[in-house]
């Protein structure tokens, strides 16, 4: 049997190596009061319930039964009002992507440390970015709807706007995280500033700038159908129209055909990533 003897020396020599501060213990207990509290805060001001979520989960299971079996067009009228709006959506989170990222590029060198000395210019360019993704794109959509009106157009200013903060704030922090080493190797050799920026950071930066472009692309396909139920065009004004109608196939059919069209573009960003950044 081991001597217990040892460790009762070093208990009783440094006791903090054997038990929990209690400061420790209270910032524990702190943290998960103020986890639990507001979501239990929460559930009881939103009027919680068992029996409410089980009336909810009822009525549900009665929609997605309205849905089966989905419905299927017939006619090539049909299809082409569906596939037009489809396109509708594809072109509008293409174009409020490119319109973003454009913009947000050289915004992005602003915020970036490593290429901004002024941090009173740094720290503005954040809070701009920061002031820009604050504002949530149903709410730009409404916005441009009542300058532009109804249409893709204000779907597509919508997007871009958001983009442009969430954009400057993704590549401004791909800027910052690249590597030292080969900008010391530029600077080594005679290298300006701007060609320090154009052989050494962004050679690192392009293809995580890249990925973030391709993935807010698919992202943006899914924010397009919420952008054309408020007015916006796109699949999403169809969706809203066949819902409000209690059309529930066809609304489930459209579902499915945005799910395939989401699932497309992912295939299509993997393939692409795969062949301008490498596997």
């Amino acid at each position: 049997m081991m001597d217990a003897s040892p460790f009762a020396d070093l208990r009783q020599r440094v006791p903090g190596a054997f038990s929990t501060p209690i400061t420790t213990r209270l910032i524990r207990y702190a943290a998960f009061i103020a986890i639990i509290a507001p979501a239990v805060f929460g559930f009881y001001l939103f009027g919680f319930s068992p029996v409410r979520l089980a009336q909810g989960l009822t009525r549900l299971g009665t929609i997605v039964s309205f849905m089966f079996p989905p419905y299927v067009w017939t006619t090539w009228q049909e299809w082409k009002e569906i596939l037009k709006a489809l396109g509708e959506t594809v072109a509008m989170s293409f174009l409020g992507t490119l319109l973003g990222a454009i913009v947000a590029f050289p915004l992005a060198f602003l915020g970036a440390k490593n290429i901004m000395p002024l941090g009173w210019l740094r720290l503005s360019a954040r809070r701009g970015f920061d002031a820009l993704r604050a504002i949530e794109q149903i709410v730009l959509a409404l916005i441009f709807i009542r300058a532009f009106g109804l249409g893709p157009l204000p779907g597509v200013f919508a997007i871009a706007v958001s983009e442009i903060g969430t954009f400057a704030k993704l590549f401004a922090e791909a800027i910052e995280n690249t590597s030292r080493k080969p900008v010391d190797g530029v600077l080594a050799s005679g290298g300006s500033r701007t060609q320090t920026i154009r052989f050494a950071i962004m050679p690192q930066a392009m293809p995580v700038i890249l990925s973030i472009m391709l993935y807010n692309f698919e992202s943006n396909t899914r924010s397009g159908t919420i952008l054309g139920i408020v007015g916006a065009g796109g699949i999403g004004f169809f969706l809203a129209d066949r819902i409000a109608a209690y059309r529930w196939p066809e609304a489930w059919s459209i579902i499915f055909l945005i799910v395939f069209v989401v699932y497309c573009i992912d295939l299509s960003s993997a393939w692409l990533r795969g062949r301008i950044i490498g596997r």
